[in-house]
Order: C-alpha cells, then sequence, then structure tokens
C-alpha cells in the first residue's frame, strides 16, 4: 500500500531535479562589477510615498492606494545590471515585483523592454519568473512579447537573490545567481532591441493576467505587498559616453556566447525549471516572432 500511495505521488508530483542547485556556471560576471547605493543610479519615479531606503535596502510596496517605481538616472546602450531581490511570502496573486529595460518613456508605443517579472501566486504554488524580450512594441494591445518563464530552485522569499540582465550588442543573457537562465541571441536588427533604455524597477497590480492568465486575482486584504532591493549593480555605455567604453560579456570570452558549462547550466535550469517558451507555444502565431 505505501509503494503504491508513493508512486501515485510520484505521477502527481513528478520530481523534476536532484533537490541541488544546478550545476556551476565557472564564471560569475556579477563578482567584476562593485555595488552601489541606490541613491547613486536610481531614483523614484512613482508612489514616493510606498518606497523608502533604510541601511542602502530599497523597500517598495503596493496597497489599495498605490504601488511605486524606480528608474535608473541614466539610458544605456549596453551593459550588465543586476539587483538583490526578496519577494513576499503568502498569498501574492495579481502582484508583479519587476527589474528590467525599457525605452517607453522615450519611445511611447513604439517602445523595447528587457523584463524580470515575478508573477504572483497562491499560498500553495511557487513563483513564476517571467523573462520577456519587446522589441518596437505598438503599445496598442498588440506587442509582441517573447515570454519564457520559470520556477526557481530556492523559495525567493526566504532570502535575498541575485538577479541581473546583461544586455549588449550581440545578446541579451538573463542571470540568477550568475547562472544563465536565458540566451536571447541578435538573430536580426527586426527581433533585437538596439535603442538606449534606461533600468526600472517596480511593483504594481497586475490582476488581469499575472497569475494563471488573470484566474487568480490580487487580495488587499493581505496587503501591502512588498518587495525589497539591494546590492544594485551597473556596468554600462551611455548614449554618449566616451568611445573607449566596451560593452558587458557574460562569458569569461570578451566573444559573445556563453562557456560551455555556462550553457551546461543553462541547460539544467530550462530542462528542470522552465516551466513556459513562446516558440513552443502552439497558440502564437510564429511569423510575429521570425527568431523561432
Amino acid at each position: 500500500m505505501a509503494l503504491l500511495v508513493s508512486l501515485l505521488f510520484l505521477f502527481m508530483f513528478p520530481m523534476r531535479n536532484n533537490g541541488q542547485g544546478p550545476p556551476s556556471p565557472g564564471y560569475y560576471p556579477s563578482s567584476r562589477i562593485g555595488s552601489i547605493g541606490f541613491n547613486q543610479g536610481y531614483s523614484n519615479l512613482w508612489g514616493p510615498q510606498h518606497q523608502r531606503i533604510e541601511q542602502g535596502q530599497l523597500t517598495i510596496w503596493l496597497d489599495r492606494n498605490s504601488g511605486s517605481g524606480f528608474k535608473s538616472h541614466n539610458p544605456y546602450s549596453s551593459g550588465y545590471f543586476g539587483a538583490a531581490i526578496k519577494l513576499q511570502t503568502g498569498y501574492t496573486a495579481g502582484v508583479i515585483t519587476s527589474f528590467y529595460l525599457s525605452n517607453n518613456e522615450a519611445h511611447p508605443g513604439n517602445h523595447d523592454e528587457v523584463d524580470i517579472e515575478f508573477l504572483g501566486t497562491t499560498r500553495d504554488k511557487p513563483y513564476v519568473l517571467q523573462t520577456n524580450v519587446y522589441v518596437r512594441g505598438s503599445g496598442d494591445g498588440n506587442i509582441i512579447g517573447r515570454e519564457m518563464k520559470f520556477h526557481l530552485w530556492f523559495d525567493p522569499t526566504k532570502d535575498f537573490h541575485n538577479y541581473a540582465i546583461l544586455w549588449n550588442p550581440n545578446e541579451i543573457i538573463f542571470f540568477v545567481d550568475d547562472v544563465p537562465i536565458r540566451r536571447y541571441p541578435r538573430k536580426s536588427d527586426a527581433t533585437f532591441p538596439l535603442r538606449p533604455m534606461w533600468v526600472y524597477g517596480s511593483i504594481w497590480d497586475a490582476s488581469s493576467w499575472a497569475t494563471e492568465n488573470g484566474r487568480y486575482k490580487a487580495d488587499y486584504t493581505y496587503q501591502p505587498f512588498v518587495g525589497k532591493y539591494n546590492n544594485f549593480k551597473v556596468n554600462g555605455c551611455t548614449p554618449n559616453g566616451p568611445a573607449s567604453c566596451r560593452p558587458a560579456s557574460g562569458s569569461p570570452s570578451t566573444s559573445s556566447g556563453l562557456s560551455r558549462q555556462q550553457y551546461t547550466s543553462m541547460a539544467w535550469v530550462q530542462k528542470n525549471y522552465k516551466v513556459y517558451d513562446y516558440c513552443r507555444d502552439p497558440q502564437r502565431d510564429h511569423r510575429l516572432t521570425p527568431e523561432c
């Protein structure tokens, strides 16, 4: 009987990994970049009454009245951008906590964007980390997203973990604790963001789509919903900066791509923790995403 119960449990909840973290990537780009204080690189964008800084830690929160967001002082044409983030525990359905690049304010209705978004969840399910790339989005509800979604191999509410976006003229790489989880190469100018972007972070109500396509909404009996950030890292080239500035690299080599060891760790994450890939979604019109 015990064996039958065990087999039934494994069928319903298959083990997706061996309980350990991913293989070592062998290269740690965050260790090569010094941290900055929030005020050195960023300032409040909206919801100032829902944002505070204490001992180098930024806290932003969402309640019935407002969320909050911040923005980098400078735009960048390439770079490595990271922060350590700790997420809210408990019921967070409908709530988005984010760290991303965008030029929406410079190009409203036709912007580029590179996202790390944590999709809030119910008590019994893990967070989803959504990575996304927009290229000259239309802004009229027909923005073409390039989503890849993951669960994490740790509980992101228990402690701070480092999340980063590396963007250079050849590729975009998303990192979690220096482990590459996704690489988006430049296959054509039409499918890659090339215009300068700013760095943003925010917490906001996206009940219409964030959790299981809007099935679960934000419930403000659980407010405030809190996002905590520290260990900010910015290493980028500005549009009008010195010609000597060289785009950041995500690998030991100065060329594009990842090392073999990094590809191994990324493959482990994608095998065990990837839960959605827009290129493999049969309901998507892939004529709009030719890089697939």
